[in-house]
């Protein structure tokens, strides 16, 4: 069964907190953003935790790291409780030197999920609603549909891939009132069309008044201990940089829901839950521009089948994920007090390289003997 699920998934690519129960005790959790470590603003300073003490198999961890270092990985952090149990980093950067905890990494489409973030922070500080027209924004004729049909499309609809806009075009990166063309009413179609994603970039720019870059960097990068920028480069849009250990400290703060040792960084929970979940009927495995594993069905980028399997099959049923071109990956794990970072190459060039994911996930699984 598994090797026909990744069979179906290699043509469609082809083709397009920490909770403990005491006996003793009657419902006693632990809190978990009082249970889990944050690391300071700044400096070089993150507590660690040994695999050993967390009962990992050595030889196993061994295997998956070499798997990852042979599959052209950059950078590998695991986080547990917040602490770092696993810190690897290989092969050069894009400048052809020895990656290192310093070196910077794109994001590729796992910064969407950075993205929806940004988005929630400026609906709670009042800049926007997710649900106002996107012509409230850009005005009439962002798009070259006719007005009726534009004004059906909402920020949320950017957020969760429903537009309605025609996604047969030559350059699925354009934006231009040229390339948005009529397909489907807003909210009758699920496609990764990163034209339509795009936008929400201008959106937030002007409801905000400044650049994405400030603005990211006011509402999370600064109050974190991020670092990072939304970067144009020659085949690319907004696509966001940073150092691993950035990545992780985003994956920290998903992890606890918006909240950072004790400050409130995204304190709507309300907008928290509906990113984290399923956001339409189409693809149950997206939300806000996050992938869910554990549900029935989903949807791959590139492809209009619905596929009867989970995300990451190998994978924590309850993670939720930032994935990216060429295994671009933050994973969250809820019910393992868990961040996973990767970042690198991926020789099948995938949109979402689910496959490799996939594998990653099936040896940590082993490697942790869950």
């Amino acid at each position: 069964m598994k090797s026909t699920f990744y069979l179906l998934c290699l043509i469609i690519c082809f083709f397009t907190s920490c909770s403990s129960t005491d006996d003793s005790s009657d419902d006693m959790i632990d809190d978990p953003i009082n249970s889990t470590y944050f690391p300071p603003l700044t400096g070089d300073t993150w507590e660690t935790t040994s695999p050993t003490d967390l009962q990992w198999d050595s030889q196993k961890l061994t295997d998956l790291n070499t798997f990852l270092e042979t599959n052209e990985t950059r950078a590998f952090i695991v986080l547990v409780d917040g602490k770092i149990v696993v810190e690897e980093y290989w092969n050069n950067d894009l400048l052809g030197q020895p990656f290192d905890r310093n070196s910077t990494w794109y994001w590729a489409s796992a910064g969407k999920s950075l993205a929806a973030t940004v988005m929630g922070i400026a609906q709670e500080e009042g800049y926007l609603n997710i649900d106002d027209k996107t012509s409230d924004y850009l005005g009439n004729g962002w798009t070259n549909m006719s007005q009726d049909k534009e004004d059906l499309i909402t920020i949320k609809n950017h957020l969760t891939f429903t537009t309605g806009i025609d996604y047969n075009v030559t350059d699925e990166q354009c934006y231009d009132s040229s390339c948005l063309n009529y397909l489907v009413d807003a909210g009758n179609e699920w496609y990764y069309h990163n034209g339509t994603y795009l936008i929400t970039h201008d959106i937030l720019q002007v409801a905000t008044g400044v650049t994405n870059n400030e603005y990211t960097s006011s509402s999370i990068l600064n109050k974190i201990g991020m670092s990072g920028q939304w970067t144009n480069t020659a085949l690319f849009t907004n696509v966001f940089f940073s150092d691993a250990r950035s990545a992780a400290r985003f994956g920290l703060l998903t992890l606890a829901e918006g909240n950072w040792d004790g400050t409130t960084i995204l304190g709507d929970s309300a907008y928290f839950n509906a990113m984290t979940n399923t956001s339409q009927s189409i693809n149950e495995a997206y939300g806000y521009l996050w992938w869910l594993n554990g549900k029935s069905t989903l949807r791959f980028p590139g492809s209009t089948a619905t596929i009867s399997s989970s995300l990451t099959p190998a994978g924590p049923s309850d993670m939720i994920s930032a994935l990216g071109k060429n295994g671009q990956f933050i994973d969250v794990i809820p019910s393992l007090d868990m961040v996973v970072i990767r970042m690198g190459n991926e020789p099948s060039g995938s949109l979402v390289p689910v496959l490799f994911h996939d594998e990653m996930w099936e040896k940590m699984m082993d490697a942790m003997n869950e």
